[in-house]
């Protein structure tokens, strides 16, 4: 069996038109703004990190946080999260979460982590959960807030 190896890399000229490319199914459309979205929004939001999602060496999921969310300085918010719909269900995903809160948590400034998603995605909320993501309820445009805290973590 092959191993393969998931890393996450900054987006750069070699690899934001395959992110952008990226399309998710039609019944997860209304569920995440477009890559593209993201990538223009990582270019005039500073305190926005994009990452590209790669197994081996090929772009295969998109990643985007904030440093400063709601205004407030070492909480980060993990604003999109993606992997190409016909690798779903590979482990992708999984492996990929675990890189990036690691690399949110080795910020020196980090106390907790947010994430937002459809209140009726249970596949979401399970799979954040399983990082320990702890459910703060629906925000006023009716998405669903979780968050882990430094201490719920030892992140």
């Amino acid at each position: 069996m092959q191993t393969m190896t998931i890393t996450l890399r900054d987006i750069t000229q070699d690899n934001f038109e395959a992110l952008m490319d990226m399309e998710l199914p039609a019944h997860q459309r209304d569920l995440l703004h477009s890559n593209a979205y993201s990538i223009a929004q990582s270019t005039f939001y500073l305190e926005f990190v994009a990452r590209a999602i790669y197994q081996d060496e090929r772009p295969v999921g998109f990643a985007l946080y904030n440093r400063v969310d709601d205004g407030h300085v070492g909480r980060y918010g993990i604003y999109r999260f993606m992997v190409d719909y016909p690798l779903q269900s590979q482990g992708i995903g999984r492996r990929a979460m675990e890189l990036l809160l690691a690399e949110i948590w080795s910020m020196p400034d980090v106390e907790c982590i947010t994430i937002c998603y459809h209140p009726h995605n249970a596949r979401a909320s399970a799979f954040y959960r399983s990082f320990g993501f702890v459910e703060t309820g629906i925000d006023d445009i009716g998405e669903m807030n979780a968050r882990i805290t430094l201490a719920e973590d030892g992140g």
